[in-house]
């Protein structure tokens, strides 16, 4: 199957933007409480997919998490405490850019975990989850998967990109080699936390733009429905002409000259 283009996704996701701001309004006037999960390898496209789908929607009513690495007393707190302290409050959506299976899967890998620690949280995580949906919270978790192929084209890219370099980490670089490994810890993940009250979903992200389409679709077919009607609202005219204050304009900035030519002149 052809990568989608991008004007290709531009014309499908017209749509899908005007649902999600359906669906924040929804949210919003029920007071639901909602929670998305995304994981995945490095470069797999939970940034991309996260910026879709929180774009359309108040910044104030949807926000990010994307935790850092746990400080010194976060480390001696029960797993899921630190997690805890971000999940929504009523009419509320959150999104986590890698969430506390992180222990399932980098910090398991990668030797920042005990092995009983990891088999703590594979017992803990089901109950704890079904804790969340039992209170109510509407709480989805979505693996974006994507083959090695793709994953070392990403990797070269934000390597040669100085607009993406941010995005490259020694963790990133050094679990290249572990491919396996992080397969091998995900199979067991699945196993473990793929439950009835919290299953998982899979979404193919080889092709970016058609995983970001493929999850937001999916994730609005699995609400209620969400229509409500936005409140009425009209601009009545102004009752005072506009102010003619003169303010100072700043004039366009000059061309940049390049170090040779201004030492120069």
């Amino acid at each position: 199957m052809k990568k989608l283009k991008k004007k290709k996704f531009a014309a499908l996701f017209a749509p899908l933007e005007e649902e999600l701001v359906a669906m924040a309004r929804w949210v919003a006037k029920t007071g639901a409480r909602v929670v998305v999960l995304f994981e995945g390898r490095d470069t797999a496209g939970k940034g991309g997919a996260i910026k879709a789908l929180a774009g359309p929607i108040n910044p104030r009513q949807c926000r990010v998490v994307a935790l850092p690495k746990p400080s010194e007393a976060e480390r001696t707190q029960w797993y899921f405490q630190r997690y805890i302290a971000h999940l929504p409050a009523a009419g509320e959506i959150v999104l986590f850019d890698r969430s506390w299976y992180n222990r399932a899967g980098v910090e398991k890998v990668m030797g920042y975990c005990t092995p009983e620690q990891t088999e703590a949280f594979l017992a803990q995580a089901p109950a704890f989850e079904e804790l969340l949906v039992q209170d109510g919270i509407l709480l989805f978790k979505y693996w974006l998967t994507t083959d090695q192929e793709q994953q070392e084209k990403r990797l070269a890219e934000r390597l040669e990109d100085p607009l993406k370099r941010w995005k490259l980490s020694p963790v990133d670089l050094a679990a290249r080699d572990k491919y396996d490994s992080y397969t091998a810890a995900r199979e067991a993940m699945l196993r473990a936390t793929h439950t009835k009250a919290a299953p998982w979903t899979l979404v193919d992200f080889n092709d970016q733009r058609r995983g970001r389409l493929t999850l937001i679709r999916d994730l609005l077919d699995r609400l209620p429905d969400t229509h409500v009607d936005p409140e009425p609202l009209e601009l009545p005219p102004l009752d005072h002409a506009p102010s003619e204050e003169s303010f100072v304009v700043l004039g366009p900035i000059a061309p940049y000259e390049g170090k040779e030519k201004r030492a120069k002149s």
